[in-house]
């Protein structure tokens, strides 16, 4: 398998000490199946020179968001900005880099071999906080009894999507979503979309700052933050409104016509 564009897409919040040796270690893994690789970070107006580091960098593209406004939207707006380009295939990791390069072309080859629209990569081994975790677990299951099966890790950052697939689900999102794969997940199920899932390794962030992430490091923390704790009531709140009430508008999603590859 050789794509003729790979495009990488990242949101990030204040990573600078770890996201040129991640992306050094993904293009060191996905040249090889692909004529052309880029890379597209929204940032979400960082503190620090996560905006600047890649100036010196031709495959890189950094845009600065005009507000800091959360993962969820800026997550949207790295995906359009990839898809702007026109890839034959986009993947989705967060910028705090808690994968291992090699597991992207493992990622591709399931796309590949299984003619997908998505490949989900499903974290083994997770450092998060409990309170991450049982959150995660919480969410899936809602999601579960909305879509009538199980999705394993319902938001997980990795993704790999085919263009058109991608399209038709940001067409029916709107662009300050706070929980966007949640959504994706449940209407990719709901919509019949063919989804694989991929175990891939999970690992502690890349940086030792605790300005990083956009979701907050919370080591050393034995309580879900005040934020943290904000930020579930809004996202129930949008789950009921744009994907589980009967009029729903990501109910209305339909699988794109395949495409010939």
């Amino acid at each position: 398998m050789t794509l003729s564009h790979l495009a990488i897409v990242m949101p990030a919040f204040n990573e600078v000490e770890g996201i040129r040796g991640f992306i050094d270690e993904i293009r060191d893994s996905v040249s090889p199946l692909a004529d052309r690789v880029t890379f597209h970070i929204a940032d979400d107006r960082s503190t620090d020179a996560t905006a600047s580091v890649f100036d010196d960098v031709a495959d890189v593209t950094v845009d600065v968001q005009p507000v800091n406004r959360g993962h969820g939207p800026t997550a949207l707006a790295a995906y359009r900005a990839g898809l702007a380009t026109g890839p034959t295939v986009l993947i989705h990791v967060d910028g705090d880099g808690q994968f291992y390069g090699r597991d992207f072309p493992r990622l591709l080859a399931a796309l590949d071999q299984a003619d997908a629209d998505v490949v989900h990569g499903v974290r083994d081994g997770r450092t998060d906080p409990w309170y991450r975790k049982v959150l995660t677990s919480a969410v899936g299951l809602l999601i579960a009894l909305a879509a009538g099966r199980r999705i394993p890790d319902v938001n997980t950052p990795l993704r790999a999507y085919r263009p058109d697939a991608l399209q038709a689900l940001l067409d029916a999102i709107p662009a300050d979503a706070s929980v966007p794969h949640v959504h994706f997940s449940l209407a990719e199920a709901r919509a019949g979309f063919t989804v694989r899932y991929l175990r891939v390794a999970s690992i502690p962030r890349r940086g030792a700052s605790s300005t990083g992430t956009m979701w907050g490091r919370g080591n050393g923390v034995s309580l879900p933050p005040k934020r943290l704790r904000a930020f579930v009531r809004t996202a129930l709140v949008e789950a009921w409104t744009l994907s589980l009430r009967p009029s729903a508008p990501l109910r209305g999603i339909r699988r794109p016509e395949p495409v010939a590859r």
